[in-house]
């Protein structure tokens, strides 16, 4: 089969070793600058994407584009490909809207029956102050569209609300002309996802249940990020997908959307509340289901773009730690660090071992893998089991290999699951 990825990080860089490792012919486009360096030398790019739809589509169905983000309305440039007879899978214009869109996003969650918490949105920093004198209380700020990231998002402490209003005012000169946020009221309970692959008109394969590690720091300390590490597992995942994303089928169907779909809750007593969507693979997203995935990923792909076939997912849990170096929370567009680090396998690595590293940024440099890239996501270690303790030690063991000159990650990844939040959940009666 052939591949054309199409992004501005290369964030699926590891994917696409792994298709290539089982045969298949695959391009990439990366259209961040910055971003040159990553997986240079491991899998082959091209400068222009357009100029490769002709070898796309000389492959028939045979033929895919991937897309990996939601930025530069790239959903409806899916749409207008699709409508042109090419296969693509990544999101569509409304899944774009979806997830940039926070306050749409939660109106089509409260649509479909499902309970959410208050959410404002504010393109005024000025009424954001009059509603926080009149209603204080905890909030989420949360801000739209692809000018901010993970990190700018800020939960609140305060009952008062002032320590949201001084996160709002301090980024205030960083309002743009349609540039908009929310503030959310802040819901207690466990933090856990649902994700599943959707082809079109339904979902594929079984839906996953993750729960996210965002923090820098151990102990829920320290910047948002993009994420640290996670937990996953395809097992007894049927009841909280249907009481969640399912009902998002004829919704998704309309809006052309084929591809990976997640959201984001907070469970607690009081049931289910949903906070986001990610509308597009996630990183580290897809490397903490590769090893559940039985099926390869090109024989998923296929069976999203309706070839037959049956996609099969492994029991257990698989962990995944995040192994960042600098300036990661931040970008070296705001931090100047350097790219070009040497990554180097303390006693070299078993075909297993090197099967559950997802290179991130890194390329090959004068024969040498060497970090990359805008921001620093250097890699994921991932392990798998028949519980979260042996996952998470084996993704730990498998990251205390890679040595990287000032190479960060967090070892702590799974322990509040296995201290209490694993069967807070399962009390609720929210797992099969």
């Amino acid at each position: 089969m052939r591949f054309l990825g199409i992004g501005d990080s290369c964030d699926l860089g590891a994917l696409y070793m792994r298709l290539v490792a089982d045969g298949h012919e695959v391009r990439t486009y990366v259209g961040e600058p910055l971003a040159q360096g990553t997986m240079a030398g491991l899998v082959d790019r091209v400068t222009d994407w357009e100029a490769e739809l002709d070898w796309i589509g000389a492959a028939g169905e045979d033929g895919i584009i991937l897309f990996e983000n939601v930025a530069k309305s790239r959903g409806q440039l899916q749409d207008r490909l699709r409508k042109d007879g090419f296969n693509v899978i990544g999101g569509s214009a409304y899944g774009d809207r979806l997830e940039n869109d926070r306050a749409f996003g939660q109106r089509i969650l409260a649509d479909i029956g499902l309970q959410t918490a208050r959410v404002e949105e504010f393109t005024s920093l000025v009424d954001a102050e009059h509603f926080l004198a009149r209603y204080p209380g905890r909030y989420v700020l949360k801000f739209n569209g692809t000018n901010f990231g993970s990190r700018d998002n800020y939960v609140g402490r305060l009952s008062s609300g002032q320590d949201s209003l001084a996160v709002l005012q301090s980024k205030a000169s960083q309002f743009g002309e349609g540039d908009s946020f929310i503030l959310m009221e802040y819901v207690e309970g466990v933090e856990m996802g649902v994700g599943a692959y959707f082809d079109g008109q339904s979902f594929v394969g079984r839906a996953c249940l993750d729960w996210e590690h965002k923090r820098f720091f151990p102990g829920n300390l320290g910047e948002l990020t993009g994420e640290m590490g996670t937990i996953a597992t395809f097992d007894r995942s049927e009841v909280f997908f249907e009481r969640t994303l399912k009902p998002m089928a004829p919704l998704l169907s309309a809006g052309g959307y084929c591809g990976y779909i997640n959201l984001n809750t907070i469970v607690n007593r009081s049931g289910i509340w949903p906070l986001e969507f990610t509308c597009r693979f996630g990183y580290p997203g897809f490397a903490v289901l590769g090893p559940l995935q039985e099926t390869h990923w090109a024989d998923l792909f296929a069976a999203m773009t309706g070839r037959p076939g049956r996609v099969q997912m492994r029991p257990g849990f698989c962990a995944a730690v995040v192994l960042t170096t600098p300036p990661f929370p931040y970008d070296r567009k705001a931090v100047d660090e350097p790219v070009g680090l040497p990554v180097i396998f303390d006693g070299g690595l078993t075909p297993d071992e090197l099967e559950g590293l997802y290179y991130g940024e890194v390329g090959v440099s004068n024969g040498r893998l060497v970090t990359s890239g805008q921001y620093g996501w250097t890699m994921v270690a991932t392990g798998t089991g028949t519980t979260i303790g042996v996952a998470r030690e084996g993704a730990v063991a498998l990251a205390d290999k890679v040595v990287v000159p000032n190479l960060r990650y967090r070892r702590d990844i799974g322990c509040t699951l296995i201290d209490g939040d694993f069967a807070r959940v399962d009390g609720l009666g929210l797992l099969g």
